[in-house]
């Protein structure tokens, strides 16, 4: 299983923002990556300084999000959706994506669910529980 480090995430959405400013050549993941950074212009600075993302801490008390989680979530789900794992995620993201007309919003939506999904885990010292997600996101789904 794939196990990245912090500096790991951080060295690659630099070196995705780094290469597409470059119009350098990029694989399936640093397009997809570079796709959902598009959507988020307003994390922009946070890619441009390899050495400040890695020194900097993001604790939310100055009410900047911390980008990288925010990007990391958005390609966990696009692979989520791509495999169906946990099975329906793809279903239910697409529902939320049509109920809210966009793909985007849909995410956000998905990731309070996924967020949720983590921490339940965490405290819990079992396993993340794949229905429970899926089941929020698809009651997001079909709520007004």
């Amino acid at each position: 299983m794939f196990n990245p480090s912090q500096a790991d995430v951080r060295r690659f959405f630099c070196a995705v923002r780094a290469k597409a400013d470059a119009g350098q050549p990029m694989d399936a993941l640093e397009t997809l990556a570079g796709q959902w950074m598009a959507e988020h212009p307003e994390y922009r600075g946070d890619f441009a300084d390899e050495a400040a993302a890695l020194a900097r801490q993001y604790d939310g008390a100055d009410g900047h999000g911390n980008p990288f989680l925010h990007l990391s979530m958005h390609l966990s789900i696009s692979e989520q959706c791509s495999i169906d794992q946990p099975r329906g995620i793809r279903q239910a993201v697409e529902l939320l994506a049509a109920r809210r007309s966009s793909l985007h919003d849909a995410h956000h939506e998905a990731m309070e669910c996924l967020g949720q999904m983590l921490w339940d885990s965490q405290r819990s010292g079992r396993p993340p529980d794949g229905e429970a997600y899926v089941a929020c996101v698809q009651r997001r789904a079909t709520k007004d």
